[in-house]
């Protein structure tokens, strides 16, 4: 039987970044984020309590994938079940993270990936809380990626950023309770905007930020608070140029009307300043 993401309980499993030079990134993420890196396939994995990154060589700030994890094989056969019927032509793929895995491509050429979890063990003895929550793309057609995502995989649509015109600049998905696992913005451009780690609590996010402060790593945004999901967050840069948000306190959704937020800073953040894609 056909099943929805949203049905089969998605979540972001890991992402599998480009690098010019892909030894810095990795060990950029194994110290600002508190993972393990190994050479693997030519390039790195890395893996921290619940966070998971593969990094190889391309072009800077260029996803190779995103991939979602489900809840079971059900989930799983149900959600392939679903895409083939929608006609996205899912396409078995080889995962070291994940098995049984099948790969379709949106409309922007992003590779994204469904599979089942198979977790590897990692020392998590004094690392913080801080799993993979969620990715979000930066898009020229933000209707194209929404009719993809929740029209074809069916995602649910938690809230929309709408400009006084009535054009769309934002949309925030969901696989699973969270507000969204997945989101994207209207820019000039295609790829990721950012990607997220979640803390879980505000006194989880301020130990975030002294452990960061410690290895120098400066806060390029935050601490706020946005609109949509209602979450605390902080922004720090990787060296290719990546965004990189922890984030605290993200709403859970169960049933609810899609919310509409005006194009507007206090949207992106209900605390100051806001970084605002267009």
């Amino acid at each position: 039987m056909p099943l929805t993401a949203l049905q089969a309980s998605a979540y972001l499993h890991h992402l599998h970044l480009h690098s010019p030079d892909p030894e810095r990134l990795a060990a950029f993420y194994a110290r600002a984020m508190e993972m393990t890196a190994q050479r693997a396939d030519g390039g790195f994995r890395l893996d921290g309590p619940s966070r998971r990154l593969l990094i190889s060589e391309g072009p800077a700030k260029h996803l190779a994938h995103a991939a979602f994890a489900v809840r079971d094989a059900k989930g799983l056969a149900g959600l392939r079940a679903h895409a083939a019927g929608n006609g996205l032509a899912p396409r078995d793929l080889a995962s070291p993270l994940l098995s049984d895995a099948f790969e379709v491509t949106d409309p922007d050429g992003n590779a994204i990936v469904f599979g089942l979890a198979t977790e590897a063990p990692h020392a998590a003895d004094r690392r913080l809380r801080g799993p993979l929550q969620h990715l979000t793309l930066a898009t020229r057609d933000v209707g194209a990626i929404e009719a993809f995502y929740a029209g074809k995989l069916g995602f649910g649509v938690s809230d929309r950023v709408v400009r006084e015109d009535g054009k769309v600049m934002t949309c925030f998905m969901r696989g699973n309770h969270e507000h969204h696992n997945l989101a994207c913005f209207y820019q000039d451009r295609q790829g990721i905007d950012h990607h997220s780690y979640e803390a879980g609590e505000w006194g989880t996010l301020r130990d975030w930020c002294d452990n960061l402060a410690a290895q120098d790593i400066q806060l390029m945004w935050g601490p706020g608070r946005h609109g949509p999901g209602n979450n605390l967050f902080i922004f720090i840069e990787d060296p290719d140029g990546n965004w990189i948000e922890i984030s605290a306190e993200l709403e859970v959704v169960h049933d609810r009307p899609v919310k509409h937020w005006p194009h507007a800073p206090r949207t992106l953040n209900l605390w100051g300043n806001a970084i605002m894609r267009a």
